[in-house]
């Protein structure tokens, strides 16, 4: 087995894995609403529900989506490298690759679900693309680590303050009031409209706009440790390096469970909401590196095989969890929103993802990638087999492939 084949199944597992988590965090949002999960005391929760709530808030939130940004700076680079030894343009490859991300993302995002990210990953994929994918190895270390730490500068503040950071106590709670409403009774349109058009933070324009010109450099961490990780071929052989990555791991985990922790131990302290931010990051780390130790040692495991299979077809697996808990929990379907509780709502999410592990498995013996997927390969390359278009009875020095 070749290096690069290693190397891509152990980033798929890794992505695989990284989905339960995303799955967790946006249980969340699923049940109490994108405001909603943030402020938990306008729902009912028994003792053992609030300690679950805070379980996810420290251990799963904001840090197993990190991963899944790793990831997308490693693949980028990957991708890089493999267009550049086939002579196919990047610029144009990735370009297109992205919009489509981005017209997924859209799509998700308005007619699905308040949750999505696939917008930002097109978005922020552009800006990698314009601004990061050339440099040297070291300088994406000194920038992820500057983003690192300006990632804890943005997010200074105690939690009783970030929580209305951009919107007043009253108009926040008639909000979440309001959308546990419609949410749990209202139909698919009377969803749609509350999703889209209705704003509880009557952010002005002018400050909109540079939150979204900031937001890559607050975000931007991790894709950037990812495209690090790529250039130095981290994951090539995780076995000769599986005690090193049992080191990071056990140096990483405590350290971002600690700092996370802070924002509940100390909540009215300023210094506490920086220290939440930068250990969701680290935390994300301890994990990249735990998973790779766990996939060393038990590399020709059933699940180590399944999440492999997740994570070949992600995306697919990524809106299915959106379609399928969106139908639980909203009005148009079972109604569920806000009533079943955080301890059945991560069975739910366990239940869910074991039925994607197993259908994933079965999925990959017989088609290469995922429905999604495929869209997203035959736009890319402009083929309808999803693979570059070669170009026949050129020179020498200009025969290569259609760029895809």
């Amino acid at each position: 087995m070749s290096n690069d084949f290693r190397r891509a199944k152990v980033i798929d597992s890794m992505r695989g894995f990284s989905l339960f988590g995303i799955l967790l965090a946006n249980m969340l949002i699923f049940q109490y609403g994108i405001y909603g999960k943030d402020i938990i005391h306008l729902f009912s929760l028994s003792p053992s529900d609030s300690a679950a709530y805070v379980f996810l808030k420290v251990a799963v939130e904001e840090s197993f989506m990190p991963i899944f940004t790793f990831l997308f700076g490693y693949s980028m680079v990957k991708m890089k490298e493999s267009l550049e030894r086939r002579k196919l343009g990047v610029k144009r490859h990735f370009f297109r690759r992205f919009f489509l991300l981005l017209g997924f993302g859209l799509l998700h995002g308005v007619f699905l679900w308040e949750g999505d990210i696939l917008t930002f990953y097109g978005m922020m994929g552009v800006f990698l693309l314009l601004f990061f994918l050339k440099r040297k190895a070291k300088t994406l270390l000194v920038w992820a680590s500057i983003l690192l730490v300006l990632t804890g500068a943005a997010g200074y503040g105690s939690l009783n303050d970030n929580m209305y950071l951009l919107s007043d106590k009253q108009t926040l709670t008639t909000y979440v009031k309001d959308t546990i409403h419609v949410y749990g009774s209202g139909t698919y349109e009377q969803i749609k409209d509350h999703r889209n058009n209705v704003d509880p933070m009557n952010v002005a324009g002018y400050k909109f706009a540079f939150a979204f010109l900031f937001t890559p450099f607050i975000m931007g961490a991790l894709f950037l440790f990812g495209m690090y990780a790529g250039k130095k071929k981290w994951f090539y052989d995780v076995s000769a390096n599986q005690k090193q990555y049992g080191r990071w791991a056990a140096a990483l985990i405590p350290l971002g469970l600690l700092l996370k922790g802070t924002m509940y131990l100390w909540p009215d302290a300023n210094w506490a909401g920086s220290t939440h931010m930068l250990g969701g990051s680290l935390l994300s780390l301890g994990y990249i590196a735990g998973f790779a130790w766990l996939y060393a040692k038990y590399e020709k495991s059933f699940l180590i095989k399944a999440f492999e299979s997740v994570g070949r077809i992600s995306l697919s697996n990524y809106l299915m969890q959106t379609v399928i808990c969106t139908t639980i929990f909203y009005g148009y379907g079972l109604g569920y929103f806000g009533k079943l509780g955080m301890i059945a709502g991560i069975f739910v999410c366990i239940g869910i993802y074991g039925i994607q592990l197993i259908g994933s498995y079965m999925y990959v013996q017989k088609f290469q990638t995922g429905p999604v997927e495929k869209l997203l390969r035959i736009w890319t390359n402009f083929s309808w087999s999803g693979k570059p278009k070669e170009k026949k009875a050129l020179p020498a020095e200009v025969n290569h492939p259609f760029v895809g």
